[in-house]
């Protein structure tokens, strides 16, 4: 099989799997200690936790603390909900491509306001933001079409309006430097570490209100017993992202330019420069995708965001740049990272465009 589906999940990285057997011994080994406990095994598991810690801040801008969630839904959730009631303000201003837990988390605080997007996928920065603003959400990389957004002007209009500014940099993290922020969310899967592990970064001085209420694990913020074994695995993919960011991209931009050349028949979704070049989000006039998936089982792709699959909905990302619901529907997103091979995209390339020629297209 070939794996190209690198928005959805990221293959575990050696390094993260051996660090994560350590702390997931039982009663013959010494590394299933609750690291909330006070004895010598809670205080082993609770050092790693506070090393992992220190390899994700690592990859995230000076000045904040990394707060450990079950991975990026829980981090957008605390800083959406973490921060109303600060002021009498409520509305929530997010860019129309966000992810779902960034919107559907807005709406259901009852005042979402939706910033619209140009047609090459980034949230426009010159209109204006509602009077009552609190919060403003514009991701850093979007998941669907690997836009890259203008985060340092959002941020500045956010500050502009008295407002906090949350990024969602789940696609970013581990890849290329994380934009300045009040809070960021990232989770460790989408970096070649563990799912059901993430974090939220809260800039020093910025106080959340208490979310999910319990034992007052991570400072008094976010209840629940830590796993050792999962952060530990997100710190050492956060560590090996860090040591291999510029190796890494340059292997993506390889693959990118030989990926564009393969796939020069199909129209490219959103911006071609301003994009993380590990995503094509690509589309061909009457295309029947289910048809295109179940015909070339072997290549793991997808049909847009993960998160929408099997909804039936058209994508809200491709809607928000222009695209018809028939055009949507006949797009696809390719992805690839560090272990992805120039052959494996070749020969993904051959299988995929074989079965398109063969819907006579």
């Amino acid at each position: 099989m070939i794996y190209l589906d690198y928005q959805a999940t990221t293959p575990l990285a050696p390094d993260a799997r051996d660090e994560m057997m350590r702390w997931l011994d039982g009663p013959a080994g010494s590394g299933f200690g609750n690291p909330h406990s006070p004895h010598r095994m809670g205080r082993e598991a609770a050092a790693a936790i506070a090393l992992a810690r220190d390899r994700v801040a690592a990859l995230f801008p000076p000045g904040g603390k990394v707060i450990f969630t079950s991975g990026a839904t829980e981090a957008i959730n605390l800083a959406i909900r973490g921060t109303a009631g600060r002021d009498e303000r409520r509305t929530v201003s997010a860019s129309a491509i966000e992810h779902a837990a960034v919107l559907d988390t807005a709406r259901s605080m009852g005042a979402c306001h939706e910033l619209n997007v140009a047609k090459n996928g980034q949230c426009n920065t010159k209109q204006d933001l509602p009077a009552d603003t609190r919060l403003v959400c514009v991701m850093q990389v979007n998941n669907e079409i690997g836009t890259i957004q203008p985060t340092i002007d959002w941020h500045r209009k956010a500050k502009g309006a008295n407002a906090l500014y949350l990024c969602d940099a789940v696609q970013a993290y581990g890849k290329i430097e994380l934009t300045a922020a009040d809070m960021i969310a990232v989770s460790a899967h989408k970096l070649h570490g563990p799912k059901g592990v993430g974090a939220l970064w809260v800039r020093d001085g910025l106080e959340l209100a208490e979310v999910q209420t319990g034992g007052g694990q991570e400072f008094g913020i976010r209840s629940g017993t830590l796993s050792p074994a999962l952060i530990a695995g997100f710190g050492a993919a956060a560590l090996l992202a860090k040591e291999q960011m510029a190796a890494d991209a340059e292997h993506v931009e390889k693959l990118w330019h030989r990926a564009r050349e393969l796939f020069s028949e199909w129209k490219l979704n959103g911006s071609e420069e301003a994009r993380w070049h590990g995503n094509i989000n690509i589309r061909r006039k009457g295309l029947d995708v289910n048809r295109l998936m179940s015909e070339v089982r072997d290549v793991m792709f997808s049909a847009g965001s993960a998160c929408a699959s099997g909804s039936g909905r058209t994508s809200h990302v491709l809607a928000a740049i222009g695209l018809s619901a028939k055009r949507a529907k006949s797009s696809i997103r390719l992805g690839w990272g560090r272990y992805t091979t120039l052959e494996e995209i070749e020969r993904a390339a051959e299988k995929i465009n074989a079965a398109v020629k063969a819907q006579g297209l």
